[in-house]
């Protein structure tokens, strides 16, 4: 005859394998990650969103969680956003990192939208640092951007400093600035004859204010600018591309600049 003792291990271990906290243990959201519960396709995710974007490119699991990152179009753009697991909520904006403060969303929205650097002629460029060097940085920059004033020192200090790095600065004046585009003309004049050195100084006296003579040639090389730039999505000055295509608007310093350059 079986002991009391032994009915109840008996007992104690089938109501343990027949639990459903045991059952869950190899193949349930309690033995592993949350998100294993969880799915959602690309076509799901066009339906939730059919009225807010123009389409939808891809849809993955986000580094934040209880999240999935999609990778969206809107206005022409790609742009980064987020569904919670329920499907109830879309996230757009910025997503910080507490423990380093990183725009999670603003690092996304750079990466998705790499330019092709082919697409960028730059013979009419205006060239600060040995044309030579092995890491370019093009610059769209207008002759009478405040910004553009400011980031030029710090253009000066990077290619001081790292004899590698070379700035290709197009002429892209903006249209808030009216006397910029005649301003950038002579400054195109003078780069795409070659003198390169002439072309840096009336850049800059244009940035400072200074008289810049009356363009010395007939060419259409700042209409083209403006309409690449269109064409890329740039509508701001200073605009950086980095060589690996990715896009940085606004003043940077030279410790930012080679920062982002190294950047992985």
């Amino acid at each position: 005859m079986m002991s009391s003792k032994h009915f109840f291990a008996l007992l104690f271990c089938s109501l343990v394998a027949a639990s459903p906290s045991a059952a869950f243990q190899k193949e349930g959201c309690g033995a592993g990650d949350c998100r294993d519960c969880h799915a959602i396709s690309k076509q799901e995710v066009a339906e939730l969103l059919k009225d807010k974007v123009t389409e939808v490119l891809d849809v993955k699991r986000s580094e934040v969680p209880g999240l999935w990152d999609i990778e969206a179009i809107h206005d022409g753009k790609k742009v980064p956003l987020y569904i919670d697991f329920s499907k109830s909520y879309l996230i757009s904006g910025s997503v910080i990192k507490l423990t380093d403060n990183e725009d999670v969303s603003q690092r996304r929205f750079v990466e998705m939208n790499r330019l092709d650097l082919s697409k960028i002629p730059l013979n009419d460029a205006v060239i600060i640092g040995d044309p030579k060097a092995a890491r370019k940085i093009i610059v769209f920059d207008d002759p009478e951007c405040t910004f553009c004033r400011k980031l030029h020192p710090e253009m000066e200090k990077t290619v001081q400093q790292h004899s590698d790095i070379a700035f290709y600065i197009k002429m892209f004046p903006l249209a808030m600035h009216p006397n910029a585009k005649t301003k950038a003309k002579a400054i195109l004049c003078a780069s795409t004859s070659g003198d390169n050195s002439k072309a840096v100084t009336l850049l800059s006296d244009a940035l400072h204010g200074r008289e810049v003579p009356a363009p010395s040639c007939e060419s259409d090389q700042v209409e083209k600018n403006i309409a690449l730039a269109k064409e890329l999505n740039i509508s701001s000055t200073p605009t950086l591309i980095m060589p690996d295509g990715r896009v940085l608007p606004g003043y940077k310093t030279a410790n930012k600049i080679v920062e982002a350059l190294e950047e992985k």
